[in-house]
């Protein structure tokens, strides 16, 4: 066995298909947000981040770097182990009361990742069910699915936000079967928001548990930043709100919250919480303090919907193909991922403006697009330069404009599905 070959085959193949994945070197300016230097070919070069998950540009607010230096200071840089072996520090349990207050919940638990928290929460909560049968949303981030895939027990994949197949799944239940269904707020590709209230209604009437994903929605939506489920007053409703410390609260990390129960058996049965060392006290601090600062400040969120809908405004104004979004979340279709790709880096190379072209399979084939997020600190002055970089670029790559593309039912019709999302079992 010619064992490089094979890594060398599998780079390959990304490559003929054109989403092999650049890392942008990149180095954010501390109070210049959304200012980046980019480093190429031993280069060095100031551009403008229009794609960053840094949402409300948190991780350059005062309070936030003050609590984090204050606290490596006094704590150090490492939480020093486990959990359960002396890495559960002062700041971590603060972090997780606030967190359980965000969300109105007896308890919350703090992971090193979103991604770790889905994975461990999901497959945990299910496989402490017995014969659980979850109930998954198609388009279900990927650490949703991971942790649908390692729970090993039956699932059922229901289509994107559509009540009525949910409904026909839950219905041809066994009634006796616990149930677990598994959803997002806002679908961050496509900048859609799930029928909370309705997915929360069918629970309760077909008596199945609920796990909603918040992570592109905590700190942006609701009086305190609790997200979809605090703005539409249903938290109360769902059992498990999951969500990140690293997109709008600017920090990293990702949680759950919910009863004690469930939060205990969580922490006392995944083995993703149990085996991994603890979030350092530094960051658990700096993420208090955007927590308590976006609990009270309506400011960033209101400037940063009141950027979203300027930009949707004015590239649509330009004949730009601005998806659809009820969200901050701003798509623009491209179609092929060679041409997302070539249009990426004629932005960066030729405007200095950074937008990562989104993929296959992170969306389906035929829906490839650059995904911007404006944040607070772009201004309009940034948002009239960036229309005009992606006109220019629109041209020069040879993407059709609004006005050129095809229908919907056209382009549904050469849209492949994305499958591997939710494959495996």
């Amino acid at each position: 066995m010619d064992y490089q070959s094979q890594f060398e085959s599998a780079i390959e193949a990304l490559h003929a298909e054109k989403r092999y994945r650049v890392f942008a070197d990149l180095e954010r300016i501390a109070g210049q947000f959304p200012k980046a230097i980019w480093r190429h070919d031993g280069k060095a070069r100031e551009i403008t981040v229009w794609c960053s998950n840094d949402y409300l540009g948190m991780g350059q607010h005062d309070d936030v770097i003050a609590a984090m230096t204050a606290t490596v200071s006094a704590m150090g840089s490492g939480a020093g182990g486990t959990r359960n072996i002396s890495g559960t520090n002062h700041p971590l349990v603060e972090l997780e009361r606030e967190l359980a207050d965000l969300h109105g919940k007896e308890a919350a638990l703090v992971f090193t990742s979103g991604f770790v928290s889905n994975e461990a929460s999901i497959s945990t909560i299910a496989k402490l069910l017995p014969n659980c049968l979850i109930l998954s949303d198609e388009l279900n981030h990927a650490s949703m699915i991971e942790g649908v895939r390692r729970a090993g027990t039956k699932k059922q994949i229901f289509r994107h936000n559509d009540l009525e197949h949910l409904e026909e799944l839950l219905k041809a239940a066994d009634p006796a079967q616990p149930k677990l269904i598994v959803f997002e707020s806002v679908y961050s590709m496509d900048g859609d928001i799930a029928p909370i209230e309705k997915i929360v209604e069918l629970a309760e009437y077909y008596n199945a548990m609920t796990y909603i994903d918040e992570v592109h929605a905590v700190g942006m939506y609701g009086p305190r930043g609790g997200g979809i489920s605090e703005r539409d007053a249903l938290a109360q409703r769902i059992d498990v709100i999951e969500g990140t410390l690293a997109k709008a609260f600017g920090v990293l990390g990702g949680y759950i919250a919910g009863t004690k129960a469930v939060i205990d058996a969580v922490r006392s049965y995944a083995p993703g919480f149990i085996f991994t060392t603890a979030l350092p006290p530094a960051l658990a601090a700096a993420a208090t303090a955007s927590i308590r600062h976006l609990k009270a400040s309506q400011v960033e969120r209101e400037a940063q919907q009141r950027q979203a809908v300027r930009a949707k405004s004015v590239l649509r104004g330009a004949h730009l193909p601005v998806m659809e979004s009820d969200t901050h979340i701003v798509p623009l279709a491209v179609g092929d991922p060679d041409l997302c790709k070539k249009a990426s880096d004629h932005l960066l190379q030729r405007h200095g403006i950074y937008i990562q072209p989104i993929n296959y399979p992170t969306v389906p084939r035929g829906t490839e697009r650059l995904r911007i997020t404006p944040t607070p600190l772009h201004s309009d002055a940034l948002i009239e330069t960036l229309k005009d970089a992606l006109v220019e670029t629109w041209n020069a790559v040879g993407i059709p404009f609004a006005t050129e593309r095809p229908t919907h039912a056209e382009r549904s019709s050469k849209v492949t599905p994305l499958v591997v999302s939710q494959a495996g079992g």
